[in-house]
């Protein structure tokens, strides 16, 4: 198992990286799963995505030392049985990515750098968004605020959220790693949230708590 990143934050967040290198029957060996669990995993018809689904089941149980539960609600909000902490997971290419906080919500984006994000940039960039036209940064620039609006429409349990209209990232220079400011404005709320963000080799992982 190839541990990337497992570190406990000042904030009381607790964020796990992990690079896959496991095979099915591997990951499969390393958890215990409920007959629930089991079930819920032979729905999946595609290899790949069995894998997935196992990572994060083995990454959770890497940082925490327990085998919990995850289950979902009607929006595939993830929320661990029993309730013990807030959880955000997210998946890109080869690397799992969880953050837990007993206290406070949490919400995290996890994404491999493509040379797609320019065409689809129209659908998730609003008039208020200042992206560089730098043509070297301008990828990495919108990747970091793709998985904020990602991590911003997790921590608000994916509601009534439109990522063009509701979502606005505050304009930042892109740097290695840094803290941004993201706003989320519709019918129920106008908040602002502080939101980390760093570069992990070809990956952009940005996460929020509040």
């Amino acid at each position: 198992m190839a541990i990337v990143l497992n570190e406990h934050l000042d904030n009381g967040c607790h964020l796990g990286i992990w690079k896959i290198t496991e095979d099915y029957n591997t990951l499969l060996s390393k958890i215990t799963l409920s007959r629930e669990e089991l079930e819920s995993l032979e729905r999946f018809t595609h290899m790949p995505r069995k894998i997935e689904w196992l990572s994060v089941r083995v990454l959770l149980s890497e940082m925490t030392d327990k085998e919990l539960s995850i289950y979902y609600n009607g929006n595939r909000k993830p929320f661990i049985k029993g309730n013990t902490h807030f959880i955000s997971i997210s998946h890109s290419r080869d690397l799992t990515a969880i953050i837990l906080n007993r206290q406070k919500k949490v919400g995290i984006d996890l994404e491999y750098m493509s040379h797609r994000i320019s065409s689809i940039e129209h659908k998730f960039i609003n008039e208020n968004d200042v992206i560089t036209q730098d043509k070297e940064h301008k990828k990495y620039h919108l990747y970091i605020h793709w998985c904020a609006k990602e991590a911003l429409y997790k921590i608000c349990d994916k509601q009534d959220i439109n990522f063009k209209d509701n979502l606005t990232i505050e304009a930042f220079e892109p740097l290695d790693k840094g803290v941004i400011q993201g706003r989320v404005h519709n019918r129920s709320r106008n908040e602002l949230f502080d939101l980390n963000y760093f570069s992990l080799g070809n990956y952009v992982v940005v996460w929020c708590c509040k």
